[in-house]
């Protein structure tokens, strides 16, 4: 395509030269800022201020970045790719025939290189949603054009602005690229050394341009690192088996035992943790309304307990360390009382160092049948797939933190991604065979984005139940702790494959590249599914329970929010080639960063040097001194705003122990389409509101589920009396 020689000035806005990084502040004050204050949408990330030509002196403009409809928390496309609604917000434009032979204005969307184009539909002074944008990076502008019915951009350019991820510039080193094991050389040693773990580099990944980063490559977290059983002989322990189906009645008594075992991984043996010597532990089966008694036994090496997560149990058995019981010491045992109030698909965890424990695990799945019949849609079977991801190098498990955690910035993302515990999940179908997904993200950071081609996917539920109405989707986007249930019919004989697919960011040639991770294979083969399903599987189902239930809580949902939280952050005394390199960073913060592009950056920061914050609007108070209280049957609307303007801004999210809510919009724009959750996910510059509703006497904790970000302070307590 011939690029016309008037539209190389797009790649140039006034008053930016190539290269410049504009500061988060110098934007928010941009026309489309919702009225100012913590508690809106971020200006800096979801506003484009359309620049004037010269000979427009008069015309302005934003360009909205709104959110894309979708029964996420992220809206993604099935690659990864953020998706916009975009509206342009345009005054001051005169007449097109002041300008030459043209009788409208058009706009369009453009990749940096200009190339490709694409028109999205004729705008004038006011408001006008011109549809859906999801490129990584691109430019928006308005022309004058002789009819708006031009396919290609020909006329006079008016307006023109870059989007905020365009911002991502290199780091701009003048060294050459090289070896970053090599630089590291200083300490990347072998694993262990006098019986004790050794700190060794991070792997990176292989898509990615490494360079030396003085100042940076001789650092190692400022704790002592921590595998289990350390310099031990491993031999003696049991390998982990895969899990097994435990189906429980009402009244029976279980016992759960937490132990070491002996895992291998990729040809290398690792020391990690299990629950009844599986991994992932037991999968419970009950029935909605069932209680049973769990007796926990601990024998690991590290004081732990067991959360219930998701579940609407009593409070004394909810396993909060800190707030409804005592850590459960090395050798001790502690007895729950687990009540199976909901339907649904939860699971079960330590809250004591769940960036050790949990990602070393310890998780486990409670599948809980509905008491109503044809609850769901008929299916031939059901599967139920934990999602993870473990961080594992050439000399083995990279350690964690003793003292404290370490990755306390971004998370630790894993590079070795999991399916049951499994580096490859397989599956045999039959053509038609129609089978039930019950998904759940129990990795430490990682939000995944799951699809399987050439599969058709229905959305039938997630945290607490089913949806009002089922929809279609091309994938599954689910933060930690999230739960999402969908159906899938196998039409065709073949293979297809369970993948991961995400847009990463390679912070250091400020560039996004596709990253793909094939994490299973189903192999459709052999006679048809009996009996055939096609209909009924055809069918988007409205589940009528469902929408009677959020009807009644309908009255609350346009009224002021009753409590406001801040998500923020405080960074303490980060070595300063460090600082130096956050602070380069903060020009742009992606909503949702997917994958772990920064892996020494991530790794040196400790909860010593960062403390995560959620802050009481009302009483500025901090985490664990907030002091919120309300009665039994109340319904309490929160307004949650993750902060852009902290120097090192992150997706959280955001979990609320014993009670379910209704997450009723994002940014704004309101759900159309509700299910009952527990764990609700903020992009960076997003603010939610939730519905919920306080069913469960007790004091509980509500904390962010990226497991780091917990350990550095993100969490707090509310009493329902």
């Amino acid at each position: 395509m011939r690029i016309p020689r008037f539209l190389i000035a797009l790649a140039i806005p006034v008053g930016l030269g190539i290269g410049a990084i504009v500061p988060w502040r110098e934007q928010s004050t941009l026309p489309c800022a919702t009225g100012g204050g913590p508690l809106v949408p971020s200006a800096d990330l979801y506003c484009m201020e359309l620049v004037a030509r010269p000979e427009v002196p008069g015309a302005a403009g934003t360009a909205e970045l709104g959110r894309a409809a979708s029964p996420f928390d992220v809206a993604l496309t099935a690659e990864g790719s953020q998706r916009y609604a975009v509206t342009l917000d345009l005054h001051g434009l005169p007449a097109p025939q002041s300008l030459g032979p043209y009788t409208t204005y058009v706009a369009w969307v453009a990749a940096p290189s200009l190339d490709p184009i694409r028109k999205l539909g004729e705008v004038k002074n006011g408001r006008t949603a011109v549809g859906e944008v999801s490129w990584d990076k691109f430019l928006v502008f308005v022309s004058a054009e002789r009819s708006a019915t031009v396919t290609e951009q020909r006329g006079r350019i008016v307006l023109r602005g870059l989007s905020p991820s365009i911002r991502l510039q290199q780091h701009g080193m003048d060294v050459p690229a090289g070896d970053p094991a090599a630089a590291h050389a200083g300490h990347d040693m072998a694993a262990m050394a006098g019986g004790r773990p050794q700190w060794f580099m991070p792997p990176h990944r292989p898509q990615q341009r490494m360079v030396p980063m003085p100042g940076i490559d001789e650092l190692v977290p400022a704790v002592s690192p921590f595998l289990p059983l350390a310099g031990a002989d491993v031999s003696a322990l049991p390998e982990a088996k895969p899990r097994t189906v435990v189906r429980l009645v009402d009244g029976d008594t279980f016992d759960l035992t937490a132990s070491l075992v002996r895992r291998t991984i990729n040809g290398r043996q690792l020391v990690m943790y299990a629950y009844n010597g599986q991994q992932p532990g037991p999968l419970l089966q009950v029935r909605e309304g069932a209680t049973v008694v769990v007796r926990f036994h601990n024998a690991i090496d590290q004081p732990s307990a067991v959360h219930w997560h998701g579940v609407r149990l009593e409070n004394a058995s909810d396993g909060a360390v800190g707030v409804t019981q005592d850590a459960v010491p090395a050798g001790g045992s502690f007895t729950y009382r687990v009540h199976f109030r909901d339907a649904g698909i939860y699971w079960y965890h330590p809250h004591v160092r769940e960036d050790i424990q949990q990602d070393l695990g310890l998780t486990g799945n409670m599948l809980v049948a509905p008491q109503r019949p044809g609850a769901f849609g008929p299916t031939h079977r059901e599967e139920v797939l934990m999602l993870d991801d473990l961080l594992v190098g050439e000399q083995g498990l990279v350690p964690f933190g003793e003292e404290a955690p370490t990755h306390a910035l971004m998370g630790r993302f894993g590079n070795q991604l999991l399916v049951n515990g499994e580096t490859r999940y397989s599956l045999s179908a039959r053509p038609g065979e129609v089978v039930r997904f019950y998904l759940t993200n129990v990795s430490n950071t990682r939000t995944f984005n799951i699809g399987i081609p050439g599969a058709r996917l229905k959305l039938v539920g997630a945290d607490v139940g089913r949806y009002e109405r089922e929809a279609w989707v091309t994938h599954v986007s689910l933060a930690p702790a999230q739960r999402y249930i969908v159906d899938v019919r196998f039409a065709t004989r073949g293979r297809h494959v369970l993948v991961n697919r995400v847009q990463a960011i390679d912070h250091m040639v400020g560039n996004f590249f596709p990253e793909v991770d094939t994490l299973g294979v189903i192999t459709v083969a052999g006679a048809a599914a009996t009996p055939d399903y096609a209909a009924a599987f055809a069918r988007l189902r409205t589940n009528r329970d469902v929408v009677d239930d959020v009807a009644a809580f309908r009255p609350w949902f346009d009224r002021a929010p009753d409590q406001e939280l801040l998500l923020t952050l405080r960074l303490g005394n980060l070595p300063y080639a460090l600082m130096q390199m956050i602070r380069k960073d903060a020009a742009y913060a992606h909503p949702v960063e997917l994958s772990g592009t920064m892996p020494m950056m991530d790794w040196l920061a400790t909860s010593h040097d960062a403390t995560w914050v959620m802050r009481d609007v009302a009483t500025g108070r901090e985490n664990m001194d907030i002091s919120w209280q309300f009665k039994l049957g109340d319904v309490v609307k929160v307004r949650i705003a993750n902060d852009r303007s902290s120097l090192h801004p992150m997706p959280h999210p955001i979990h609320l122990h014993g009670q379910r809510f209704l997450v009723l919009s994002h940014n704004g724009v309101p759900s159309a389409n509700l299910v009952w959750k527990d764990t609700v996910l903020l992009p960076v510059g997003d603010v939610v509101d939730v519905l919920v509703e306080m069913s469960n006497p007790g004091k509980w904790m509500m904390h962010c589920h990226i497991a780091e970000h917990l350990q550095s302070g993100m969490m707090g307590v509310f009493e329902v009396k």
